[in-house]
Protein backbone atom coordinates (compact mmCIF):
# COMPACT_ATOMS: atom_id res chain seq x y z
CA UNK A 1 0.00 0.00 0.00
CA UNK A 2 1.56 3.60 -1.14
CA UNK A 3 1.83 6.56 1.53
CA UNK A 4 -0.99 8.03 -0.16
CA UNK A 5 -3.36 5.19 0.12
CA UNK A 6 -2.50 4.77 3.71
CA UNK A 7 -2.75 8.29 5.11
CA UNK A 8 -5.97 8.65 3.13
CA UNK A 9 -7.41 5.45 4.83
CA UNK A 10 -6.24 6.28 8.27
CA UNK A 11 -8.00 9.82 7.62
CA UNK A 12 -11.51 8.15 6.43
CA UNK A 13 -10.79 5.90 10.12
CA UNK A 14 -10.40 8.84 11.79
CA UNK A 15 -13.35 10.93 10.39
CA UNK A 16 -15.58 7.75 11.12
CA UNK A 17 -14.46 7.40 14.69
CA UNK A 18 -14.60 11.04 15.52
CA UNK A 19 -17.85 11.66 13.64
CA UNK A 20 -19.54 8.50 14.92
CA UNK A 21 -18.70 8.99 18.89
CA UNK A 22 -20.89 12.09 18.30
CA UNK A 23 -23.70 9.71 17.33
CA UNK A 24 -23.23 6.57 18.96
CA UNK A 25 -22.30 6.70 22.89
CA UNK A 26 -24.08 5.82 25.66
CA UNK A 27 -23.39 5.85 29.83
CA UNK A 28 -21.57 3.48 31.73
CA UNK A 29 -21.25 4.09 35.37
CA UNK A 30 -18.69 6.39 35.66
CA UNK A 31 -17.28 6.62 32.58
CA UNK A 32 -18.66 6.95 28.42
CA UNK A 33 -19.44 4.51 26.23
CA UNK A 34 -17.76 4.78 22.66
CA UNK A 35 -18.44 1.84 20.60
CA UNK A 36 -17.32 3.12 17.35
CA UNK A 37 -14.05 3.83 18.38
CA UNK A 38 -13.46 0.17 19.19
CA UNK A 39 -14.93 -0.84 15.85
CA UNK A 40 -12.64 1.42 14.25
CA UNK A 41 -9.77 -0.06 15.73
CA UNK A 42 -10.52 -3.60 14.70
CA UNK A 43 -10.96 -2.25 11.36
CA UNK A 44 -7.82 -0.26 11.15
CA UNK A 45 -6.12 -3.32 13.21
CA UNK A 46 -6.90 -5.74 10.59
CA UNK A 47 -6.49 -3.63 7.26
CA UNK A 48 -3.42 -1.29 8.45
CA UNK A 49 -1.40 -2.77 11.16
CA UNK A 50 -0.75 -2.19 14.42
CA UNK A 51 0.96 1.20 14.68
CA UNK A 52 -1.57 2.90 11.97
CA UNK A 53 -4.36 1.12 14.44
CA UNK A 54 -2.50 2.90 16.85
CA UNK A 55 -1.97 6.59 15.52
CA UNK A 56 -6.02 6.43 14.65
CA UNK A 57 -6.63 5.74 17.93
CA UNK A 58 -4.55 8.14 19.52
CA UNK A 59 -5.71 10.98 16.64
CA UNK A 60 -9.43 10.34 16.90
CA UNK A 61 -9.11 10.43 21.45
CA UNK A 62 -6.82 14.15 20.62
CA UNK A 63 -9.67 15.11 18.31
CA UNK A 64 -13.07 14.05 20.50
CA UNK A 65 -10.96 15.57 23.40
CA UNK A 66 -10.48 19.18 21.53
CA UNK A 67 -14.25 19.18 20.09
CA UNK A 68 -15.27 18.60 23.43
CA UNK A 69 -17.29 15.37 23.13
CA UNK A 70 -14.62 12.93 24.84
CA UNK A 71 -12.43 12.46 27.84
CA UNK A 72 -8.49 12.01 28.76
CA UNK A 73 -9.44 8.35 29.38
CA UNK A 74 -9.92 8.08 25.60
CA UNK A 75 -6.24 8.01 25.35
CA UNK A 76 -5.12 4.66 27.50
CA UNK A 77 -7.86 2.11 26.57
CA UNK A 78 -8.56 2.99 22.65
CA UNK A 79 -4.40 3.12 21.96
CA UNK A 80 -3.72 -0.33 23.83
CA UNK A 81 -6.63 -1.79 22.36
CA UNK A 82 -5.58 -0.85 18.92
CA UNK A 83 -2.53 -2.14 19.52
CA UNK A 84 -3.10 -5.46 21.04
CA UNK A 85 -5.37 -5.91 18.20
CA UNK A 86 -3.04 -5.15 15.65
CA UNK A 87 -0.44 -7.67 16.94
CA UNK A 88 -2.77 -10.01 17.43
CA UNK A 89 -4.26 -10.23 13.83
CA UNK A 90 -0.88 -9.79 12.55
CA UNK A 91 0.53 -12.68 14.19
CA UNK A 92 -2.77 -15.19 13.86
CA UNK A 93 -4.37 -13.43 11.08
CA UNK A 94 -7.56 -14.22 12.13
CA UNK A 95 -10.12 -11.41 12.80
CA UNK A 96 -11.47 -12.62 15.92
CA UNK A 97 -8.42 -12.62 17.86
CA UNK A 98 -7.92 -8.84 17.03
CA UNK A 99 -11.36 -8.70 18.37
CA UNK A 100 -10.24 -10.54 21.53
CA UNK A 101 -6.73 -8.27 21.49
CA UNK A 102 -9.65 -5.03 21.64
CA UNK A 103 -11.40 -6.49 24.31
CA UNK A 104 -8.26 -7.38 26.63
CA UNK A 105 -6.68 -4.16 25.47
CA UNK A 106 -8.97 -2.11 26.17
CA UNK A 107 -11.38 -3.26 28.72
CA UNK A 108 -8.87 -5.20 31.17
CA UNK A 109 -5.28 -3.36 30.09
CA UNK A 110 -6.80 -0.05 28.93
CA UNK A 111 -9.43 0.17 32.37
CA UNK A 112 -6.30 -0.58 34.71
CA UNK A 113 -4.08 1.69 33.19
CA UNK A 114 -6.58 4.41 33.60
CA UNK A 115 -6.88 4.34 37.15
CA UNK A 116 -3.55 6.07 37.71
CA UNK A 117 -3.75 8.08 34.32
CA UNK A 118 -7.23 9.72 35.90
CA UNK A 119 -5.31 10.32 39.30
CA UNK A 120 -2.50 12.50 37.86
CA UNK A 121 -4.59 14.10 34.91
CA UNK A 122 -7.85 14.99 35.99
CA UNK A 123 -7.71 14.63 39.20
CA UNK A 124 -10.28 11.63 40.25
CA UNK A 125 -9.69 9.50 42.57
CA UNK A 126 -11.08 6.07 41.80
CA UNK A 127 -11.10 2.46 42.83
CA UNK A 128 -8.45 -0.22 40.89
CA UNK A 129 -11.54 -1.84 39.02
CA UNK A 130 -13.87 1.70 39.11
CA UNK A 131 -13.24 1.79 35.00
CA UNK A 132 -13.52 -2.17 33.81
CA UNK A 133 -17.37 -2.40 33.68
CA UNK A 134 -17.73 0.35 31.50
CA UNK A 135 -14.73 0.06 29.75
CA UNK A 136 -15.65 -3.71 28.96
CA UNK A 137 -19.37 -2.70 27.95
CA UNK A 138 -17.58 -0.57 25.21
CA UNK A 139 -14.92 -2.73 23.85
CA UNK A 140 -17.54 -5.87 23.56
CA UNK A 141 -20.25 -3.56 21.63
CA UNK A 142 -17.23 -2.29 19.46
CA UNK A 143 -15.75 -5.13 18.36
CA UNK A 144 -18.76 -6.64 17.85
CA UNK A 145 -19.93 -4.11 15.14
CA UNK A 146 -16.10 -3.89 13.84
CA UNK A 147 -16.01 -7.50 13.61
CA UNK A 148 -19.63 -7.34 11.46
CA UNK A 149 -18.38 -4.78 9.36
CA UNK A 150 -15.04 -6.75 8.89
CA UNK A 151 -16.98 -9.65 7.47
CA UNK A 152 -19.12 -7.46 5.25
CA UNK A 153 -16.04 -6.11 3.21
CA UNK A 154 -13.61 -8.86 3.04
CA UNK A 155 -13.50 -9.09 -1.08
CA UNK A 156 -12.52 -5.24 -1.61
CA UNK A 157 -9.64 -4.23 -3.17
CA UNK A 158 -8.79 -2.45 0.36
CA UNK A 159 -8.17 -5.72 1.95
CA UNK A 160 -6.55 -7.43 -0.58
CA UNK A 161 -3.62 -4.95 -0.99
CA UNK A 162 -0.53 -5.67 0.99
CA UNK A 163 0.92 -3.17 3.25
CA UNK A 164 4.73 -2.52 2.38
CA UNK A 165 6.86 -0.83 4.67
CA UNK A 166 8.60 2.03 2.05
Amino acid sequence: MNRTLLLTTMAVFIAIGTLGSQFLWFPTGIAKAYPVQHAVNIMAAVTLGPVPAVIIAFTIGLLRNLLGIGTLLAFPGGMIGALLAGYLYRWTNKKALAGVGEIIGTGVLGSLLSVPFSKILMGTSVGALAFLPGFLVSSVTGTIIGLLILSKVKHTTLMQQPISSK
